[in-house]
């Protein structure tokens, strides 16, 4: 499948498997291309396969989350 192609499933994969709306699935796969997670895909076609796909519809999903599940820094001025 083409990079185009490959984007689109990996989005579609987690609206079917995380149950988001479309809109919070493309943000999703948007930021992860923005932060360079796609671009060896862009290079190599060949890691573009249905298999891959759903690694890293998992892969950007969990690293979505613990980015959004963070727990507040402390200031260490503070104390």
């Amino acid at each position: 499948m083409t990079y185009e192609e490959y984007l689109d499933e990996v989005t579609t994969l987690i609206t079917e498997m995380y149950e988001l709306d479309d809109a919070a699935a493309i943000k999703m796969v948007m930021d992860a291309q923005a932060a360079d997670f796609f671009s060896k895909h862009d290079d190599e076609p060949a890691m573009c396969t249905q298999q891959r796909a759903l690694q890293d519809a998992k892969a950007v999903y969990t690293r979505q989350n613990a980015r959004q599940n963070k727990p507040a820094r402390r200031n260490p001025a503070k104390r």
